[in-house]
């Protein structure tokens, strides 16, 4: 199983999620080609009902534990409830491109 899809199984069994994406970000940063190192999770789950951001980041860290001491260089999430996540029309940030260099730019 790929990095990708454990982290995809891991949160949808541990948070139930109404929408789930884990984005493979590494390619815009300089790994080898096909790493799976960099992600973005945009989570929206219940389960954050009455937690603050650190919390909700706190409870997915919890889930991904053994990735993020193993596998993963770096995570960003999006955490929202259900009402957030249609307020925001259901869009999230873009993520910035690496200042550490990538190699697309050689």
């Amino acid at each position: 199983m790929t990095v990708q899809e454990t982290i995809e199984e891991k949160v949808r069994v541990s948070l139930q999620p109404l929408h789930l994406e884990v984005i493979n970000e590494s390619h815009m940063h300089n790994v080898p080609p096909g790493s799976e190192s960099h992600f973005k999770l945009v989570i929206v789950s219940p389960v954050f009902e009455n937690l603050s951001r650190v919390q909700r980041h706190q409870k997915v860290n919890g889930v991904l534990a053994k990735e993020l001491s193993q596998d993963i260089h770096a995570l960003s999430m999006a955490t929202h409830t259900g009402p957030e996540w249609q307020e925001r029309g259901g869009k999230v940030m873009e993520s910035p491109l690496c200042h550490g260099g990538s190699k697309a730019d050689d």
